[in-house]
């Protein structure tokens, strides 16, 4: 039988579309100025509308919402238009803003190789990253991230994108996803103080934790800026690649050790829990990994992912959440980052390989930050286009 690839291809040969061209703003006949609502061309920038805590750094949405898609068309300019359109449709109907509705479309590694354009994105198929976890290499065509602080709004969003409704917010819903991507999956989740203890009861859990971990993990310094992680140059530029991996979390093992004992296995043996009470909008560390491996037989998670930074500044920007998907505590990481290798460079520093020869008590997974307590799951990547060619990037003209 041909393969999909092939059968894409063709379709597309027979549509007079060229996989070399890529979109230059909307689809005909959509001017970009045409939203009621001010968006950024950045689908991914949301810092400068972000509340903020008491030490000014941004809180995100609190719920989350990730569709896996793949496309059940061949890319057209009908296609795309058609995309465009269903976007704005909640665009108008939300604003950009937490209490309004946050979205980015993105095109997962499948839709790249089909389309002959891989090897033009700085992205690739996903890869195992880990020695002690089956991670499942996932492969899709799409991915839809929706975002907002008021839990109802996502799944409003994506009936109306996905056509089992006739109006959003007020706005009537004339074109839909569904008529180009079928949804293959789907990934829940929420962030912030309180959220966590009212989806599970752990021992140990505070009621006003943000995250499983019981930490604050978004401090503006432990972040890479939007700029840092945007494509700076080429058809794509202004947009950015993201990798989502399904990491599990065994809670009840993590707080089954005291909060000292947490505190340096999430940070660094350095640390004490008065140290993390006084932390602002960084979370300072010495480049201290080794002398720490051979002085405690234990590592800090943060303080081996501190160790990848460019001019003193992270290179990924997390917006990973947590989740209770399939009844199992875990996180949904997304991230972004410019080009995917640097979202590799920092997950091989969190592996802590190069620290097993430092002492005996480190392993693959004992003593080496917080890998004992997660698995990853499932891997996938994927590139964000600008908004202005979100609708089949690299291959309508």
């Amino acid at each position: 039988m041909p393969s999909r690839r092939s059968m894409l291809g063709r379709l597309a040969v027979a549509a007079g579309i060229g996989v070399a061209g890529c979109t230059t703003g909307a689809p005909p006949g959509l001017p970009l100025d045409s939203n009621p609502h001010s968006v950024p061309s950045r689908q991914f920038a949301q810092r400068d509308v972000l509340r903020r805590d008491a030490d000014g750094n941004p809180l995100q949405a609190r719920h989350r919402r990730v569709l896996l898609l793949d496309l059940k068309r061949e890319p057209s300019r009908e296609a795309a238009e058609t995309v465009e359109r269903a976007l704005r449709t909640v665009e108008a109907a939300y604003d950009w803003a937490p209490d309004g509705l946050f979205h980015a479309l993105a095109w997962g590694s499948t839709y790249f190789d089909d389309n002959g354009a891989l090897g033009r994105v700085p992205i690739e198929h996903p890869e195992v990253l880990t020695r002690t976890d089956d991670e499942e290499l996932q492969r899709f065509d799409a991915m839809l991230v929706l975002e907002s602080d008021v839990p109802s709004h996502l799944p409003a969003a994506e009936s109306a994108l996905f056509g089992s409704r006739e109006e959003v917010n007020g706005e009537p819903v004339d074109h839909t996803l569904a008529d180009v991507f079928r949804r293959r999956d789907r990934r829940t989740g929420f962030l912030g103080e309180g959220l966590p203890a009212e989806h599970v009861d752990v021992e140990g859990l505070e009621a006003d934790a943000p995250m499983f971990s019981g930490f604050f993990s978004g401090r503006e310094g432990s972040q890479a800026s939007e700029d840092r992680v945007a494509i700076d140059d080429g058809p794509l530029a202004g947009g950015t690649t993201a990798h989502l991996s399904h990491i599990t979390f065994d809670l009840p093992q993590w707080f089954s050790l005291d909060e000292a004992s947490r505190v340096e296995k999430m940070f660094s043996p350095g640390f004490s829990t008065e140290d993390v009470a006084d932390l602002g909008t960084d979370v300072p560390f010495a480049d201290a990994v080794r002398e720490h491996a051979r002085e405690h037989g234990s590592v800090g998670h943060h303080e081996k992912v501190a160790r990848v930074r460019r001019d003193g500044e992270p290179i990924v920007l997390r917006r990973d959440f947590n989740t209770v998907d399939d009844g199992r505590t875990g996180v949904h990481f997304l991230s972004y980052q410019r080009e995917l290798a640097h979202f590799r460079r920092t997950r091989k520093s969190m592996n802590g390989w190069y620290l097993r020869d430092d002492h005996p008590d480190i392993t693959d997974r004992e003593n080496n930050g917080i890998l004992e307590f997660i698995t990853t799951q499932s891997r996938a990547n994927f590139v964000v286009p600008p908004r202005e060619k979100r609708a089949f990037p690299l291959t309508i003209t």
